[in-house]
């Protein structure tokens, strides 16, 4: 039986993205792989998972990890049954390390009829190839190496490819130091596997002293993206302007 540490879990609207304003459910799990300069979220790992006690409420109990699927399940059917709900989204950290958890987990809420929506920074592929056939929408980050440090886009690519097929869209967060060379090369990766598939630009939400980009900058790296690709929006993180979760 697979357990995980769990961060949270808790109904709120989709705050970025292609979804942005979707009611979803959020299964948010400890661990990450990358430590991204601008990364607003606590990882590690904690004794307690923090459970909403009622769909939006934002008032919490905590249950002792970590959590078994059926912990999950239960909270998310209860979830379900109060509000209509798009998806279940398995976020993070990066849910993908414990790939083994989020796949129980899809698999006993698939009859719920909510839509199964990971997050993640596209650098597991071969994790992402053992539970694809569980999940339906996948938001994939492209990390920058202005961002992480080192070249990505090699994993990134492999990613792609095995994502490709799904409901799926590519987000890139674009700082004051994202330069032109790195964010065209990670546009040409998308390129090279579909110049179909949605990129979104997310202007950074300025945090650890990472500064946000310029509005001339944004708008540059838009106009040479769509040269490449079909759809390419510009979405903020809304869900900071309103404080929800």
């Amino acid at each position: 039986m697979s357990s995980a540490f769990v961060t949270e879990i808790f109904s709120s609207v989709q705050g970025e993205g292609k979804y942005i304003g979707c009611r979803q459910i959020f299964v948010r799990l400890a661990d990450c792989n990358l430590n991204c300069a601008f990364c607003d979220t606590d990882c590690r790992r904690a004794e307690n998972c923090r459970v909403e006690t009622a769909a939006g409420t934002a008032t919490f109990r905590d249950v002792k990890n970590p959590l078994e699927p059926a912990q999950v399940v239960e909270v998310v059917k209860n979830f379900c049954d109060t509000v209509p709900t798009q998806a279940v989204s398995f976020t993070g950290g990066e849910p993908l390390l414990n790939w083994r958890f989020v796949r129980d987990v899809a698999t006993a809420i698939k009859n719920f009829g909510v839509k199964i929506f990971l997050e993640t920074n596209g650098t597991l592929p071969d994790a992402l190839e053992k539970i694809s056939d569980a999940v339906d929408i996948i938001s994939m980050d492209i990390k920058l190496p202005s961002v992480v440090g080192r070249n990505l886009l090699p994993l990134h690519e492999k990613f792609l490819q095995v994502a490709y097929g799904k409901d799926l869209y590519v987000k890139i967060v674009v700082a004051d130091s994202s330069t032109r060379e790195e964010f065209l090369s990670a546009v040409e990766t998308v390129a090279k596997v579909d110049a179909g598939i949605l990129l979104i630009l997310q202007p950074v939400t300025p945090v650890n002293g990472v500064g946000a980009a310029s509005a001339e900058k944004i708008l540059s790296f838009q106009a040479e993206a769509l040269r490449r690709l079909q759809d390419v929006r510009v979405i903020p993180q809304t869900h900071k302007f309103i404080n929800l979760l």
